[in-house]
Formats: C-alpha cells, sequence, structure tokens
C-alpha cells in the first residue's frame, strides 16, 4: 500500500465484528479478511481471478478506513448510495430501536414505520403520486414499474435509452442500455431503445441544447411510430442519467417526453434509483425540471442502503386499476421494517439539517464553479456537467475532435490512463466514481465543505496524469 495516502488523527483503530477494538495495522485481521473474500464471495461484474477487493475496516461520516489506517475520502458514496455518509448516528440509532421492538413482519401486514415511510414518500413526490410499493432495491423497483405499466395498458413493449443503467435482473438488464446487457443477452425481447439527448457528443449533430432538446425528441417520436405506439407499455428514463454520464436533460427535454407519453398512451417510468433523495439538491430530481411522471422508482438514497430498500412511486390512476383487481406481485422483504425504519430517519435528518438546501449551496458555490475552473488549465478536460452534488468530468485526447481519454468499454491496457488517473486519487486519499473515459463527483451529501475542496483539489491534481494523454 503507497505511504502516500494520508491517515486520520481522528480515528486509531475500528471495532471487530464482536465489538472488540483493535488498531490500525493488525495484519493478521487483513488477512483473514482476504482470504475468506477470496476464497469464497463471489463478486459482481467481475472476472473472479482478476480482482483483489481492498478490505474495509471501518466507515464514519465521508470517510473510510482500510485495515493498515488508510483514510479515503468516499467522493463515489460507495455506489452513489450513501447520501448521508458512512455511520450515521440517527440511521444507526433508527435501526438498533427497531430491531429492538420488532425486527420483522410480512408485506401483508400494517407497520407503523412502513405506513409513515410511505406516507412522507408521498408528501414530497410531485403531482398525485401518493401510493408506494416496496421492493428490495433499485434493480427488482423498475420490474415492478414494467409489470404495473404492462398490466394496465394491455401492452408489452417498454422503450429506454442507449445510455442508461436499470439494474442487474432480468427485465432490468435488458432495459439497460450500456454495454453489461451484452452478456446477458437475450433476455426480455420486448424492449427497445433509443438515443437521449447528449449534447456534448451527439448523435442528432446539434449545435445547442435547445436544438438538442427538438431533434432528440423528433428522433423518440419517429421510434415510438416506429415501433408501434400502440405495442409500447411504458418509456423509463433516469431523469439524470446515471452511471452512463451523468447526461443532465437539456431544457425542455422531460417535458417533451412527458407529452409524447400522453399523446401515444405510453406510461412514463421515471428511474431515479440514483439521484433522488437529494444527490441533485430535490427530493426527486423531476422537480427540478417540472415534470410528473406517472411512476417513480427509488432506492439508494431513501437510507443510504444501510438495510436494503427500493420502490415504486404509484400515481392515483395507475393505483386505482388495482382497487377491485388483485396486483399478482410481491416480496417477502418488502417494506422491511428495519430498512424502512433508516428511511423515516433520513426523512427527520433531511428537515433537520436542511440537506436539500446543502446540496444546492455547495454544488452551486463550491463544486460547479471549481470544476468549470479546470477547464482553463487541463487540456484533457472536454466537458464538466452536472447538478447539485453529482457531476461528471468527460476526459478526452483531443479537445478539438473530442476523442475520449480511452474507448468506450475499455479494458485492459486501453483503460490505462483511465486506471492512472484513479490511482492518483486514490493516493491521495480520494476514492474516484470512474466509468469509461469519465470521472464522477458523488460524495455524500453529509460531506463538509473542508472535506469537499480536500477531495476536489486531489482531483484536480490527478488530471495531470490525464493531462499527459491529451494533444495540446
Amino acid at each position: 500500500m503507497t505511504d502516500t495516502i494520508p491517515t486520520t488523527g481522528t480515528r486509531t483503530g475500528y471495532l471487530d465484528r464482536h465489538g472488540v477494538e483493535h488498531p490500525f495495522g493488525d495484519a493478521e485481521a487483513e488477512r483473514q479478511v482476504r482470504s475468506d473474500d477470496r476464497a469464497h464471495v463471489f463478486h459482481s461484474w467481475s472476472a473472479q481471478a482478476k480482482i483483489d477487493p481492498l478490505p474495509i475496516a471501518a466507515g464514519e461520516g465521508s470517510t473510510f478506513w482500510d485495515y493498515e489506517g488508510n483514510a479515503y475520502l468516499d467522493f463515489s458514496s460507495q455506489l452513489v448510495n450513501l447520501n448521508l455518509g458512512h455511520q450515521h448516528p440517527d440511521l444507526v440509532a433508527a435501526i438498533q430501536q427497531q430491531a429492538g421492538r420488532l425486527a420483522t413482519v410480512q408485506p401483508s401486514m400494517a407497520n407503523d414505520v412502513r405506513g409513515e415511510l410511505a406516507r412522507r414518500i408521498a408528501e414530497v413526490a410531485p403531482g398525485t403520486l401518493n401510493k408506494v410499493f416496496f421492493t428490495n432495491g433499485g434493480a427488482d423497483a423498475n420490474e415492478y414499474a414494467v409489470r404495473l405499466a404492462r398490466r394496465v395498458t394491455g401492452r408489452r413493449k417498454v422503450l429506454s435509452m442507449y445510455r442508461s443503467y436499470h439494474g442487474g435482473t432480468s427485465t432490468a438488464i435488458a432495459l439497460t442500455g450500456d454495454p453489461r446487457r451484452w452478456a446477458n443477452e437475450p433476455s426480455d425481447p420486448s424492449v427497445a431503445h433509443f438515443f437521449g439527448p447528449y449534447p456534448y457528443r451527439s448523435a442528432f449533430h446539434s449545435t445547442s441544447p435547445e436544438e438538442e432538446t427538438q431533434r432528440a425528441l423528433e428522433h423518440l417520436e419517429n421510434v415510438i411510430v416506429l415501433e408501434g405506439a400502440g405495442t409500447i407499455a411504458a418509456l423509463i428514463a433516469e431523469t439524470v442519467v446515471g452511471t452512463n454520464g451523468v447526461l443532465v436533460p437539456p431544457p425542455g427535454y422531460l417535458a417533451g417526453v412527458r407529452e409524447l407519453c400522453d399523446r401515444y398512451g405510453i406510461v412514463y417510468i421515471a428511474d431515479e434509483v440514483m439521484v433522488g433523495f437529494g444527490r441533485v439538491g430535490e427530493w426527486f430530481a423531476v422537480d427540478a425540471f417540472d415534470v410528473v411522471p406517472d411512476l417513480i422508482t427509488f432506492a439508494k438514497g431513501v437510507n443510504s442502503g444501510y438495510v436494503p430498500l427500493g420502490g415504486v412511486v404509484i400515481s392515483d390512476a395507475i393505483a386505482a386499476q388495482f382497487d377491485d383487481v388483485a396486483f399478482q406481485g410481491g416480496l417477502t422483504y418488502s417494506g422491511h421494517p428495519l430498512a424502512c425504519a433508516a428511511g423515516v430517519a433520513t426523512f427527520d435528518v433531511f428537515d433537520r439539517d436542511g440537506i436539500l438546501d446543502r446540496v444546492r449551496d455547495l454544488g452551486s458555490r463550491v463544486v460547479e464553479p471549481e470544476l468549470r475552473s479546470w477547464l482553463e488549465r487541463h487540456p484533457s478536460l472536454g466537458e464538466v456537467r452536472g447538478r447539485g452534488l453529482f457531476w461528471a468530468l468527460e476526459l478526452v485526447r483531443d479537445r478539438e475532435t473530442r476523442e475520449p481519454l480511452v474507448p468506450f468499454n475499455a479494458a485492459g491496457p486501453d483503460a490505462a490512463p483511465m486506471a492512472e488517473v484513479a490511482a492518483a486519487c486514490k493516493a491521495a486519499g480520494v476514492w474516484p466514481f470512474t466509468h469509461f473515459n469519465r470521472v464522477h463527483v458523488a460524495p455524500p451529501l453529509v460531506i463538509g465543505e473542508d472535506e469537499l475542496r480536500r477531495g476536489l483539489a486531489a482531483i484536480d491534481a490527478a488530471l495531470d496524469v490525464a493531462d499527459r494523454y491529451a494533444r495540446a
């Protein structure tokens, strides 16, 4: 392990699973974790023999530590889910209290924290989205949203963007546009993909955001007509595309999507698994674009993933269709009390600590001006885009041609430049989120301003590595 990673002066050790305090530097404990992991854990999205997962000993706030005591600022919020940071005392206490009084109950029974969380989600959801179906995470939230849409429309087909990720289960991976879909095909054959807006790399040769909106909507309507509007149950879109680029929709695009769905009788599903619950400074990101979908899917930030939880927020019009007809779906752990208790505590923290205002402030006052200033210094930086505490740095070899720093879906030696950028961030004590030719900025929403500036400074320095590959 590199010795350039700064260590913290506020933590000297960690608790093991028995609650016993150990100092950092316990080589035997780290060896056991590595041994068990390598012998018995089968990791997602990985060639098992080619990975070496970092053993993590502790986490607190915006920081986590390995067993050697190296501290990392978590600039990826793990998988963009840890909105309230590691070991938030209010969330931990809520789970402990709930476990002490009622650890679990089946979903067909009423439960106080499940009902309260559903009510509070409905209170902040837009329009008449007043019912919540709870799932175990984001993938099955999208699965059930599609099932609802198919049931109420009597249609089968679903449209989704090429640049998207909607989950790893059967329908969700079919909805996904990015390369993780390829190895899982054929899956659901009734999914069709389309190009969403991406002004920096426009598929429509647009020269302005407004032109991108117009041409992207014309393209979408052509896809609807050619696929057969009467065959399409739903259109699903990440309100702000997450892993595939932090693509903020240009002005008017989502309103145009809403209008097309209304015109052709298509259910509009907003996938807010990654961007809901404060990530862009709104309870739900659709609020920033003044649109009301028919269904919203969520997970991650609803309780920072402390206990797995997701769900679908359902409009009154769709929910009413199941008043006298049974909905054929369910999950043993739907609305698990421990998960919902952490969700209720999340609402309390957001309200008490002004999290939404805080995210808007830090995003506009600190992150955006800092990132945009880098465009003047780093020839490898092609574009900066984002909102709140969710940003992408698109890295290029040539600003004129916009050639990516690494090829699309690069692996092995082709991906080396991005691997070097990520390594430079980690050596400076910042754990980054990288995907293809991008570095994403997605720290916990509770990050301190000094921590935020320190993390940004580390990424700024790491871009010097990318600059070596850029043609001035």
